[in-house]
């Protein structure tokens, strides 16, 4: 016979009505303000009648550029929290001295300052440069879409997945504890026995399934689906740091799925991958993590380079300078990022010799960045600059960012990292590189290309007053971290001592309370350009007057991107074109095969959730059930034979006559 406690444990797992947090009242404010936001979206869903039109042109979409706007968006949606948990942790380290504990206790700092790592990096930074690429990459080389739409839609939703399983941390159980990157041993049993760790597990292993599968298809699409005529060597320099990105993907992207498998092994089974028993090693790991997490700095910065390279040619009115050199100068960096892991634990005993070649590979690679900001420096020389919105954030990455590389050469020097390491030093410059590089190229690019995919411009007032936030905003953040770090002030601290260090976090909080500025002056902009979209509609099918690939199409583009496929003769080829007033052909048009929607992505994407979820709370008959869906599903669909459609010719014919003659009459 089951006791009441068995059938519990059989039904729930490990969960009780005390694993919700209703003891926090930070947290039940937060679930209160989510619970009523929530239902105001879905209240104003239902009211228009959206419901239809979301499910059918959104959430089924296999269109490569609606799922590009639907990871900006997640990004969007995870900054909001992931820089909530920014401002708790800056106005508690301004307040929390001597007797004054603040706000947060130890335990829930610890959750945030972990939440807010990996919120930023992978579900916000990720979702950004994944989403660019998705929009972009395809019009750049003449392709109607990527290589597996399909794929496409269900990597969008398992990233989607890891997301929600993250934000689910917030309101059931607890998150890790353990730092972003879940080092053992606080990651080990023994240390987090609470479902923190696994929640931190399954939401990163979900979303690190489809950031993979993304970057195989976007590595697949790039290599096989150009259009004719267009070489390697005349790829747009986006497409070029999109295809870097996605090789460093594919190639270090399994190896965090090993680490987090192994590292469940040993939450979940009993072994010693990651512990000092039985033959197991905690660096080992480290080893591991970081050979996938350095890579992983490239994978985000590498996309931003090539979005500052089209912004600085566009509004410099010249060709980029140095193309040849910009392209080697990226694939340097790709092979050199898997050369400089060990950087990051100078301080754990590797010897004078292993510490010297990784300080100096660390050195080298700063090379091929320099000559990309030389190159950007030279392509405004003699230039007609034109400080619009994208290129205020690349000027303003220009000197964050190489502030930023300079500090992280000084890191790269062995005597001076054992001095630094673990301090607020670290963090001013891991912020400098990823707010100045990642970010603001994040930023310029939305900005940059918004009209392409709405057809109308962002509001330039808004958008120079969130620039102008963000940037004055993260020089009185996080400079004072600087002087902190160098006064030998350690990280990840809830509470200080030494009141002498208070006004530092004082102003770092104004800092911070500045970017929050900025983050509202977009929220504004995006409301301010919608309500205006009319007054600034894209009349010309050239919002900016570039010279890049992608404006080759109409703003927004159709389903099909291309009635005809491009044929490429120069690395400016259809510039040229646009610019000695070539028609486009009115005759000659076949039928477009095109890929039908689906909810499949979707579905298995929610199955996903449940199962992740099951997992952690150790509810195994959920997990196996949920499992079997997902192979039910995933097998059904390799059973439908109708997914394709044809765009007929004279529909086709009809739509671009149409656009012709609107082009031709705002001319």
């Amino acid at each position: 016979m089951f006791s009441n406690v068995d059938l519990q444990k059989l039904v729930f797992g490990r969960f009780t009505l005390a694993d919700i947090p209703y003891h926090e009242p930070i947290l039940i404010v937060t679930f209160a303000g989510v619970a009523l936001g929530g239902l105001a979206v879905l209240g104003t869903i239902t009211y228009y009648r959206f419901w239809g039109a979301l499910w059918r042109d959104w959430v089924t979409s296999v269109d490569h550029k609606k799922i590009g706007i639907m990871y900006v968006i997640l990004a969007f949606v995870m900054l909001l929290r992931g820089f909530a948990d920014a401002l708790l942790m800056r106005a508690q380290q301004s307040i929390a001295f001597g007797s004054q504990e603040g706000f947060l206790p130890p335990h829930h700092y610890d959750q945030i300052f972990t939440a807010h790592g990996v919120i930023m990096i992978f579900f916000v930074a990720m979702p950004f440069v994944t989403g660019l690429m998705n929009y972009v990459v395809p019009l750049q080389i003449g392709a109607r879409d990527v290589s597996f739409p399909f794929l496409n839609n269900f990597s969008f939703w398992m990233t989607t997945a890891g997301a929600i399983i993250i934000m689910l941390s917030l309101f059931i159980g607890e998150f890790s504890r353990a730092t972003w990157l879940g080092y053992p041993p606080l990651s080990g049993a023994d240390m987090s026995p609470g479902v923190g760790v696994d929640y931190w597990i399954w939401g990163l292993q979900i979303a690190g399934i489809g950031t993979l599968l993304s970057g195989i298809n976007l590595v697949a699409t790039i290599v096989k689906m150009r259009a004719p005529g267009m070489t390697m060597m005349k790829l747009p320099v986006f497409v070029w740091t999109s295809l870097c990105t996605n090789v460093l993907i594919v190639a270090a992207f399994p190896i965090l799925t090993a680490v987090l498998a192994l590292l469940s092994l040993d939450r979940y089974v009993g072994t010693h991958f990651f512990t000092n028993d039985l033959g197991g090693s905690p660096m080992m790991y480290f080893n591991l993590i970081w050979i996938w997490g350095h890579p992983e700095v490239y994978i985000l910065i590498l996309p931003a380079f090539g979005i500052f390279s089209e912004v600085t040619s566009t509004f410099c009115g010249k060709r980029l300078f140095g193309y040849a050199s910009m392209v080697y100068a990226t694939v340097v960096i790709t092979i050199l990022s898997y050369l400089v892991w060990l950087h990051h634990f100078f301080t754990m005993g590797s010897g004078a010799n292993v510490n010297s070649f990784f300080g100096i590979t660390t050195m080298i690679i700063s090379i091929p960045t320099g000559a990309k900001i030389f190159n950007w420096l030279f392509t405004m020389y003699r230039g007609r600059i034109r400080f619009e919105v994208p290129m205020l954030w690349t000027v303003g990455f220009m000197v964050t960012f190489v502030i930023g590389g300079m500090t992280g050469v000084l890191l790269a020097v062995p005597p001076a990292d054992f001095v630094l390491h673990n301090s607020l030093f670290l963090i001013a410059h891991f912020h400098n590189v990823i707010i100045g590089g990642v970010l603001f190229g994040m930023m310029a690019g939305v900005t940059y290309w918004f009209p392409k995919a709405f057809g109308f411009k962002l509001d330039p007032f808004w958008g120079k007053m969130s620039f102008w936030f963000w940037l004055v905003g993260f020089y009185v953040a996080f400079m004072p971290l600087y002087v902190l770090g160098l006064m030998g002030v350690t990280r990840r601290m809830q509470h200080f001592d030494d009141p002498s260090l208070q006004i530092w976090f004082v102003v770092a909080a104004g800092g911070a309370a500045l970017i929050g500025c900025g983050i509202l002056s977009t929220i504004i902009q995006f409301v301010v350009s919608i309500r205006n979209r009319e007054a600034l509609r894209d009349t010309t099918g050239d919002p900016w007057g570039g010279r890049t690939l992608e404006w080759a199409t109409s703003s927004p583009p159709p389903d099909y991107n291309f009635a005809f496929t491009p044929v490429v003769h120069d690395l400016d080829a259809w510039y040229d074109m646009k610019n000695r007033g070539y028609a486009r052909p009115l005759h000659g048009f076949k039928p477009i095969h095109m890929p039908k929607n689906t909810g499949t992505g979707a579905i298995i994407g929610g199955l996903s959730v449940v199962f992740g979820f099951a997992m952690i709370w150790y509810i195994w008959w959920l997990a196996a059930l949920s499992a079997l869906a997902i192979f039910v599903v995933s097998v059904a669909h390799t059973f439908n034979y109708n997914r394709d459609f044809y765009i007929p010719a004279d529909t086709v014919a009809r739509t671009e006559s149409q656009r012709t003659a609107a082009l031709a009459g705002q001319a």
